[in-house]
């Protein structure tokens, strides 16, 4: 496959390369048989430069979560490597490992079950002190621990609470406050507002923008709304079924998407513009294949509106046009039928719903 990377003439901090995790499916409980596998990631590359957002999105069991895990190293991959700073991540082990995330740290989804409901947020944030056996003096570390806490906007009084007592906003910004306390250089952010209320999606956003500005962060941020990863991404990457089918600048992508599926997303979102002109909705037909056993060739044929023969029997490699943006389509949306899905935004109106 052709390696997406980073922007041209730019180092990549952080880059996939053609990884691949498959999850084994056995049958038996004493004597287990391996008799298929889910192709959750399926040869995926693409490059990050320090500062810079990518955005990752898809419908739910496309792959997004499973390819953060791997970039941290919460999974080890089938195949494949993820390469820090130019040196491949896979060959760490013990303190070296540790050592890496202090590098790279991850915000999760779930605000709710990612924080251990027996500790009190101050242990909960002062953890990745302890592991790394830094400021062991305990006033010191209180002090950094409430130091974080007003960083990102929690009262340092509520040191000694427990995550029950909390929003769920809340919760999520005590996750933040742990994930840039040993201050590193990734932050991978795993849809972190998609369990939040509009208005506190919002707060937790800006949030994670001014410390990114703060501290010079590279941030990956997972999402299914689109209105979001406009708000926050330079770049985006499109995946469908384990697979990056798009990945273009925030720009490109927004205002002239190549890939149907990219096209058929945001021909759904809502336009808030009684002016923003009639357009046709592309609708897919079906439900997304099983990662268990998906289509050959081209895996958006069964649901792509354009499908031809090809589609159904030679895989599309991602590719450019000179431009940056890459797509892997035998056949990609022209202008005019972008301009019949999406006439607002070609004229810079502001996406703003889900998909």
């Amino acid at each position: 496959m052709t390696t997406a990377p980073a922007p041209p003439g730019a180092t990549p901090l952080l880059e996939a390369r053609n990884l691949v995790k498959h999850f084994p499916i056995t049958t038996g409980i004493i004597f287990q048989h391996r008799i298929g596998a889910v192709k959750a990631v399926d040869d995926v590359s693409f490059g990050v430069t320090a500062g810079e957002t990518l955005g990752i999105v898809g419908e739910t069991g496309c792959g997004k979560s499973t390819t953060a895990r791997l970039l941290v190293r919460l999974l080890d991959p089938t195949a494949g490597s993820v390469l820090f700073q130019g040196e491949d991540i896979g060959e760490r082990k013990g303190a070296g490992l540790k050592a890496l995330h202090r590098e790279m740290q991850m915000v999760f989804q779930d605000p709710y079950s990612s924080l251990n409901p027996r500790k009190t947020v101050g242990s909960i944030i002062a953890e990745p002190f302890a592991i790394h056996g830094l400021h062991k003096g305990q006033g010191e570390r209180k002090r950094r621990v409430q130091g974080l806490m007003d960083r990102v906007g929690l009262n340092p009084e509520h040191y000694n609470r427990y995550p029950h007592e909390f929003s769920g906003g809340q919760r999520q910004r005590i996750g933040v406050a742990r994930a840039v306390a040993l201050e590193p250089k990734v932050l991978i952010a795993d849809e972190p507002v998609s369990a939040l209320d509009v208005s506190i999606q919002a707060q937790v956003l800006n949030l994670l923008k001014r410390l990114q500005r703060e501290m010079g962060l590279t941030l990956i941020f997972i999402a299914h709304d689109l209105s979001v990863v406009r708000h926050m991404c330079d770049r985006v990457a499109v995946m469908y079924l384990g697979k990056i089918v798009e990945l273009a600048s925030n720009e490109a992508l927004y205002g002239s998407p190549r890939h149907p599926y990219t096209g058929a997303l945001l021909s759904a979102v809502p336009v808030p513009d009684p002016r923003g002109g009639k357009r046709e909705r592309a609708l897919l037909s079906g439900d997304v294949p099983s990662p268990a056993n998906p289509p050959p060739a081209c895996r958006f044929h069964t649901r792509c509106p354009k499908v031809q023969e090809r589609c159904r029997t030679e895989e599309p490699l991602l590719d450019g046009n000179g431009s940056g943006s890459q797509v892997a389509c035998h056949f990609p949306l022209t202008r005019a039928e972008v301009e019949l899905m999406l006439p607002a935004a070609l004229t810079g109106a502001q996406v703003s719903s889900s998909t």
